[in-house]
């Protein structure tokens, strides 16, 4: 893996990674000349005992422009430039214009909850130059670059030294919520551990302790054993609808051995996961016959310098469609209790993505 470190006339930063050397001429453009102003701010919920991040700043940023306009697009004209540079560049990583987390730090307002500054850092991750494409279209090489890329994100921004957990994730699809079509993804690095790794690390120690392995290798083996709901397996990673499934079509895909961030990766694991990935993706459209929507997100171990035997990376891979032609929305029971309702079950679902054929190469 080759990366370039750039500056963008805002001051934001740039890196670019390929799998041959790169241009050291290149130039980082921006489509806002303006230094940041924008920043965000943490309110603790004191019922939740949580924190929330309020960033306003946020409501002026980029909604699917059209295509003369993608952002995330190689500039053409210098005189319009876009986020990103023309060049032989496989994925480019460059701080979000408009974070959640992160940007200009400024005091927090006084407020009758406990307030703080919204440390941190959000970055998108353009997976590729070309707009018509998706992660699943993509050659398996590049997935697996995409991966290796993650864990230089992950390790570079542990280094910081105030970021305690990194989450790699993709919306894909109006659907989800995505502002911009062209194939990209986010990392969020967060000054604390989110509520909802936190809970599956709470888990996931507890289970270690008791049994001296990680919960998430037991149930790969007994997901493999049992084989129901099986939609990849290879020497080293493996795709599968959980039994305890939550949304129709749900996936998780894992190395089979615990790893506990993409840092950790070696290249024969890093390239059976990144065809394990592509082999659901494919489905996935194979089955709707058109792009189907959904959000991925990379579970890691904690970056708090510490070991984490108990962590095992993986992904969760949530499509909203409940059938054909309705969606799947949370309702009052998720939403305020927390307590999902499905509809449909996982073996139901893991039959229909098991019978596409797809060829992955």
């Amino acid at each position: 893996m080759h990366a370039l470190e750039l500056t963008k006339p805002d001051g934001r930063r740039m890196t670019l990674y390929a799998r041959a050397p790169l241009d050291a001429g290149l130039q980082a453009p921006s489509p806002f000349p303006d230094p940041l102003t924008g920043g965000a701010h943490l309110r603790w919920h004191v019922l939740r005992g949580e924190w929330v991040t309020y960033a306003a700043h946020r409501q002026g940023r980029t909604f699917l422009p059209p295509p003369e306009y993608n952002p995330l697009a190689p500039t053409t004209d210098p005189a319009n430039p876009t986020e990103v540079p023309a060049g032989a560049w496989d994925i480019a990583v460059f701080e979000n214009r408009f974070p959640s987390l992160g940007g200009v730090i400024a005091p927090p307002p006084e407020l009758i909850v406990p307030t703080a500054p919204a440390e941190g850092r959000c970055e998108v991750v353009v997976f590729t130059q070309d707009r018509e494409a998706s992660l699943g279209s993509l050659p398996l090489s590049h997935i697996a670059l995409l991966f290796e890329v993650l864990g230089d994100r992950t390790r570079r921004l542990a280094a910081e030294g105030s970021i305690h957990y990194v989450l790699p994730f993709e919306n894909r699809g109006a659907e989800v919520g995505v502002t911009l079509h062209h194939p990209h993804g986010q990392l969020y690095a967060y000054p604390v551990v989110p509520p909802v790794p936190a809970r599956m690390q709470q888990v996931a120690a507890e289970h270690f302790a008791a049994h001296g392995r990680g919960v998430l290798e037991q149930h790969i083996e007994a997901e493999r054993r049992e084989g129901t709901r099986m939609l990849y397996e290879g020497p080293h990673a493996v795709a599968f609808v959980p039994v305890c499934a939550r949304y129709p079509y749900e996936v998780w895909v894992a190395p089979i051995r615990p790893v506990e961030g993409f840092a950790s990766l070696d290249d024969a694991v890093r390239a059976d996961l990144a065809r394990a990935l592509k082999t659901v993706l494919l489905k996935f459209d194979a089955l709707w016959q058109r792009p189907l929507p959904y959000l991925m997100a990379w579970y890691q171990a904690p970056t708090d310098g510490q070991p984490h035997p108990e962590s095992h990376l993986h992904a969760q891979i949530w499509p909203p469609y409940r059938t054909r032609d309705r969606l799947k929305y949370l309702a009052g029971t998720e939403l305020a209790a927390g307590f999902f309702a499905m509809d449909a079950l996982p073996e139901e679902k893991a039959r229909e993505l098991q019978q596409v054929e797809v060829h992955v190469a």
